[in-house]
């Protein structure tokens, strides 16, 4: 595998010539030139609704066919009708959950985690007024969730689990291949969260072997959108809204009203992004998914590099960090750090780094229930520092300038 190329990867997004460093990525991450081009292109020369007779109403149609298919080969979907297009990830969460509400039967046990962002919580906590008995996965204090841990918690009444498979806190992954062979011996579906995780590495859904994953676009470098990949029969067995001409088959069951389509465009271009990074890092690759699979791949030994130095950093400043910090365990973060320093609010660390053009967060992090278990308020919680595979260990350096100032000050 070639070198990584970051040069020619920072230079590919804008708003990264201004002096400004992005650390909150997990919020959300830039977008390079060839996104915002196509988003552009879009409104400029198509901005009409799918499904007319005339040319530009036509090629709405051929982009979103067209972005569809090229999710589909970033997650290795089966088909690109398993691909379903949205306004956010938590969206298809809710729609899904709604779905599953409706056809409990006699399994009414769901499966949640105390890792997880709130919104792969609450929609599952809100089909106990449907009659569902919700339990609880705990992680456990190395900040991992352990699939064997769930082991007592499956029966013949567990309908689904419902897990991340990064958390969008501290970084951790899960083995959510072990989750669904655990699962599926029990008769449950896996339903995953894959929101934190894709920009960080490779997503393959048959090698993963859950049932259902969504995610949001404007995570891995798109503009605001979510999408839902989901097993055909699966999704087409779900009862559904939809509108009485609406086909009762995926992806337009699912896939309600009008969403973004100029999103949609920015999403199939930031696929089209990793697949060129993926020929600079692998030229041999032969195939559009191999495109993927390299630059991803490359993507993930690169952030572990970040990981590194930014545990190197935090350890110096004297910081508590949460989660995983071996650095043997590395393969099993992201480059998303959550840490506190002694004595200075998370507010005031924050603000401080934003004084010096380094942005990152503080707070819950949507995650309160971790928080909690972190013994940290809900109100104060942390920093969260979250990097992807633009940004440098020249900007972690920077940020261990800034941090000094702080502990000194």
């Amino acid at each position: 595998m070639e070198e990584f190329p970051i040069d020619n990867i920072r230079a590919a997004f804008p708003a990264l010539q201004d002096d400004f460093i992005f650390f909150d990525n997990a919020a959300g991450a830039q977008s390079p030139k060839v996104v915002l081009n196509a988003v552009t292109n879009h409104l400029l020369h198509r901005n009409v609704q799918r499904g007319g007779r005339y040319k530009h109403s036509k090629e709405v149609d051929e982009a979103i066919a067209q972005a569809r298919e090229s999710v589909a080969l970033l997650v290795n979907a089966r088909h690109p009708d398993e691909i379903s297009f949205g306004m956010n990830a938590t969206s298809f969460m809710r729609l899904i959950s709604l779905a599953i509400g409706q056809s409990l039967q006699h399994r009414r046990e769901i499966i949640v985690t105390d890792l997880d962002h709130e919104a792969n919580i609450a929609v599952w906590l809100a089909l106990e007024r449907e009659g569902a008995k919700i339990l609880w996965w705990h992680f456990r204090e190395d900040g991992r969730l352990h699939p064997e841990d769930l082991d007592p918690l499956l029966s013949s009444q567990t309908r689904i689990v419902a897990c991340t498979l990064a958390s969008n806190a501290i970084g951790s992954i899960l083995d959510i291949a072990d989750v669904s062979r655990r699962a599926h011996a029990a008769g449950a579906d896996v339903f995953v969260d894959a929101v934190h995780y894709g920009p960080h590495g490779p997503i393959d859904v048959q090698q993963f072997g859950c049932d259902y994953l969504v995610c949001s676009g404007y995570k891995i470098f798109s503009p605001h959108m979510g999408f839902l990949w989901g097993r055909q029969d699966k999704l087409n067995a779900l009862p559904t809204f939809r509108e009485d001409f609406v086909p009762d088959t995926t992806p337009s069951k699912l896939e309600v009203g009008t969403y973004i389509y100029e999103n949609v465009a920015g999403m199939d271009a930031a696929v089209r992004y990793l697949e060129d990074l993926g020929r600079q890092v692998r030229p041999a690759a032969n195939s559009r998914r191999a495109a993927l699979v390299a630059a991803t791949q490359a993507i993930r030994q690169y952030e572990a590099q970040l990981s590194e130095a930014m545990l190197d950093v935090l350890a110096s400043a004297g910081a508590s960090v949460y989660g995983i910090t071996a650095k043997d365990d590395i393969s099993l973060r992201t480059p998303t750090l959550c840490f506190n320093l002694p004595g200075i609010s998370s507010a005031k660390v924050s603000g401080a780094l934003a004084g010096q053009n380094i942005g990152v967060r503080d707070g819950h992090m949507y995650a309160p229930r971790l928080m909690k278990r972190l013994g940290l308020a809900k109100e104060s919680g942390a920093v969260r520092a979250s990097l992807v595979h633009y940004n440098t260990v020249e900007e972690v350096h920077r940020f261990e300038s800034a941090l000094g100032e702080i502990t000194r000050a």
